[in-house]
């Protein structure tokens, strides 16, 4: 990889890491896992903050660390905006950004500084200390700080985020990161519905989480079945599973469907759940459903519809009705002997 960021970091302790990410020229990407995983170790990494034992770094071509090269802090151009935004306490807006501005000449340094405090809307506050500002005020003066080094990497460790619908709406591209380990690397949408492992789903808070067991295979449909409890699905086909298989199996709510009440419709004949409501609630426009299906523990559903079409088919706790599973969305991993039947958490 010539352009862009590449990170390969590797040590036994005392951060245990083996992680891998990379970060094409324009591309944001996210760190997902949970506390302690490693997430703010690497961007540490990165800027030159912290030296792993082993690995590399580069940005578009240049090594920042390896084969004997490990540029200081200074000489990447790097800017990082900490978790705790790391203000000087006794500068201005205005000065804590022109620190960062060290490249320039000292006459260009105000200039820049009032651009970027602007950028960030924080003009006509250039003279308040971090104390006289809140703290969403102090984010922005962190970032118009990092920018002010013009660098080639940004580093948010404020975004190095545990929400993941924000990682999912703002990156390009997500990491999945578990003690250090990289499990996974892709595009949002993709790896929240297609994790590699139920390890990795369970890190990406997947409620949908099952245990099923493969039947058959229906290759000339694209098809494989499995039982699930007193359910038998139709997932994509999936040979790599053998009959009889014991397997994971994760669905994201956008691929339940609930049925009409009023009027059936053909595609609800797709693995077709009858189940009663456990939990439902109204969320503005959306409305959180949870679904006990069948008689199996351990196997509520969750998903989201439209409020008005939960009102329409009159969905409330202590009601059954009936979901279609998507086959499309079905994915199914290696058994890892986990926790059966996980669903939501109650």
């Amino acid at each position: 990889m010539t352009e862009g960021l590449y990170a390969r970091l590797v040590q036994a302790g005392p951060i245990p890491l083996d992680a891998e990410l990379r970060c094409a020229p324009g591309e944001l990407a996210a760190l997902v896992g949970p506390s302690g995983s490693g997430k703010s170790t690497i961007l540490r990494c990165i800027a030159g903050l912290y030296r792993p034992r082993a690995g590399e770094v580069r940005c578009n071509g240049a090594v920042w660390f390896g084969d004997a090269i490990d540029l200081r802090p200074q000489q990447r151009r790097v800017g990082l905006v900490f978790q705790s935004y790391a203000l000087f306490p006794h500068l201005s807006a205005l000065a804590n950004v022109m620190l960062a501005a060290g490249h320039l000449m000292p006459d260009q340094r105000k200039t820049r500084g009032r651009e970027l405090l602007e950028l960030v809307n924080l003009g006509g506050l250039e003279a308040r200390r971090p104390a006289q500002l809140s703290g969403g005020q102090q984010q922005r003066v962190a970032l118009a700080r990092a920018l002010a080094r013009d660098p080639e990497v940004l580093l948010l460790d404020e975004l190095v985020t545990h929400d993941l619908d924000e990682a999912r709406m703002l990156a390009d591209s997500m990491t999945i990161l578990h003690h250090g380990h990289t499990l996974q690397r892709g595009a949002p949408g993709d790896v929240m519905a297609r994790p590699i492992s139920a390890e990795a789903a369970r890190l990406l808070d997947q409620g949908n989480l099952f245990e099923g067991v493969v039947r058959e295979h229906r290759a000339a449909d694209n098809r494989t079945v499995i039982d699930w409890g007193e359910f038998m699905l139709e997932v994509m086909h999936a040979p790599a599973f053998a009959p009889g298989e014991q397997v994971n199996w994760v669905i994201a709510p956008e691929y339940i469907v609930l049925h009409r009440r009023d009027r059936p419709s053909q595609g609800e004949r797709e693995n077709p759940v009858s189940g009663v409501v456990r939990d439902c609630v109204a969320l503005g426009e959306t409305t959180s459903v949870v679904i006990e299906a069948g008689h199996r523990p351990g196997s509520a559903l969750a998903m989201n519809i439209a409020t008005h079409h939960a009102r329409r088919n009159q969905v409330a706790p202590g009601e059954t009705v009936t979901v279609t599973l998507l086959a499309e969305g079905i994915h199914l991993m290696p058994w890892d002997g986990g926790p059966r039947g996980r669903g939501v958490r109650a």
